[in-house]
């Protein structure tokens, strides 16, 4: 076994074992979150842990159909120009403070009114949130938005104590007061999360567990290891290549389900000097770059060929694929010949690369395929909320990430694509494009919308300020005593009904 494995996993493995009723489940996570805070936070991690401390007013299931959470019911009047939504009763903060409707037009305020909130974008037009009842709250919009209620069903949707609806930064961080299931005790960075159960949640009858333990563990490797050994009961995003031989080992199990994910090369176009490249600056040199690359046989190489080539943020096939603008196939002649044309016989590229094994795996395949190319592709590798950070900041020239995919596809593409919102670290800006993506929020009609993304893709993917690439199964595994995982597309480990976790 390779050195850099050994250590996490004795580790790991040293965990003094707790008293069987303690029911203390622990989970593997691909790395460590970035802040705890639904208002900022970005990373898909983050969303695995809020899913045990932050309910949210609605839900998706199994069929991807919006279902009542901490909202039981919702309408829409004025013409699409106001959500309205009934709130549950006897729903408690972890600081005590009960659900009311002033309680949630506080949290939603602080989403849409909070410097820096990455939910603003996808809140849309908002124009003011009012209490309508002592369990009910209105948003109102400027103008239809039609994917308000699917953003509702994510961090947008998350909402924390009236006291805590001020705070932000290291005081937030400390204790998260959301109306989850499992509070926040500790925090060790890069090491552990811990939650307890707490007593006052509204479902308390479909916890199981009285304790969580968050553990980031870079390496699929490492990650399955823990797993067959007990140290894990929970891990997600298994590697493709141990599927086969997982399912044949009777300690564990793979919960399978179809994902809303994309993986995709994010580029600079725009920010600040690390954008001022031959690839941030010439759009024949982002085609050469992309049409270096064998989709098909990436995924074959890097993941057994399980997941789906891709060159939009939703696989083809999907209702709002873009079919005007299908999958361009690998052209080894035409990326040379792009290049010379922009001046240039070989070309250097910084690619940032999260360190974890299918981003490691995937991007190496990639450096192959663009060095056939005229590319020399040097694979900077960095832990994943730092990544993060330097988009934000512009600190980058490429790098290569995921969407974990939402219902709407608003939120897969808005967010990223319109000017100057949070999420679009690049700072591509084309209003064209935003035009399109304005027209089909407006919309509530199907085909208007799906006509207004086809005509906004053929202008982005033209552009290129993001290479998508695949999108992969949800595989997530379990320990063979573990059951009630659900296999929601989302990929999101839900805690409710999950039982069997030892102590």
């Amino acid at each position: 076994m390779r050195r850099i494995t050994l250590l996490p996993i004795l580790a790991l493995l040293a965990l003094p074992v707790l008293p069987a009723e303690a029911q203390h489940l622990r989970i593997g996570l691909t790395s460590d979150p970035d802040v705890l805070d639904p208002t900022l936070s970005r990373t898909v991690t983050g969303r695995q842990v809020f899913a045990a401390m932050c309910d949210k007013l609605v839900d998706i299931d199994e069929e991807l159909r919006i279902v009542p959470q901490l909202a039981t019911a919702w309408r829409w009047e004025d013409g699409g120009r106001a959500l309205v939504l009934t709130l549950r009763e006897g729903v408690r903060f972890h600081d005590g403070e009960a659900l009311t409707g002033e309680a949630a037009a506080a949290g939603l305020r602080r989403h849409v009114e909070t410097q820096g909130s990455t939910r603003r974008a996808e809140m849309g037009p908002v124009t003011e949130v009012v209490v309508t009842g002592p369990l009910e709250v209105t948003i109102r919009l400027s103008e239809p938005f039609a994917p308000l209620l699917a953003a509702l069903a994510d961090r947008a949707g998350m909402l924390v104590s009236p006291r805590q609806a001020q705070v932000t930064g290291a005081d937030f961080q400390r204790e998260p007061a959301c109306a989850g299931p499992f509070r926040l005790t500790r925090r060790v960075a890069q090491d552990r999360i811990e939650l307890e159960r707490f007593e006052g949640y509204w479902n308390r009858g479909a916890i199981h567990v009285e304790r969580i333990t968050y553990r980031p563990i870079p390496d699929a490797t490492v990650r399955l290891a823990n797993l067959r050994a007990g140290a894990m009961d929970v891990i997600e995003r298994v590697s493709p290549s141990d599927v086969a031989e997982l399912r044949r080992d009777q300690r564990v199990r793979v919960v399978q389900a179809p994902s809303l994910a994309s993986f995709y090369i994010a580029i600079n176009v725009a920010h600040g000097p690390r954008s001022e490249t031959p690839l941030g600056r010439d759009p024949r040199v982002r085609e050469a770059f992309e049409r270096s690359i064998d989709r098909q046989a990436l995924v074959n190489v890097a993941f057994e060929g399980l997941w789906t080539p891709g060159n939009q943020s939703v696989p083809p096939g999907h209702p709002f694929y873009a079919n005007s603008v299908p999958i361009p196939p690998r052209d080894v002649a035409r990326a040379r010949a792009l290049l010379r044309e922009a001046g240039h016989q070989r070309l250097r590229i910084r690619l940032a690369v999260p360190n974890t094994t299918d981003y490691l795996q995937a991007s190496e395949v990639i450096q192959a395929m663009a060095a056939e190319a005229g590319f020399d592709v040097e694979l900077q590798v960095t832990e994943t909320a730092t990544l993060l950070r330097q988009w934000t900041a512009g600190d980058f020239e490429a790098l290569i990430i995921q969407w974990s995919g939402r219902v709407d596809l608003d939120a897969n593409i808005y967010a990223f694509k319109a000017c100057g919102v949070p999420l679009n670290g690049g700072r591509y800006c084309n209003p064209e494009v935003d035009a399109a993506l304005n027209e089909a929020r407006r919309s509530v009609e199907p085909a208007a919308r799906a006509a207004a993304y086809d005509r906004a893709a053929r202008l982005y993917l033209a552009d290129r300020p993001y290479i998508y690439l695949w999108h992969p199964l949800t595989l997530h595994g379990t320990g063979a005593a573990i059951e009630g995982l659900r296999p929601v597309p989302d990929g999101i480990i839900r805690v409710q009904g999950l039982r069997g976790a030892r102590g």
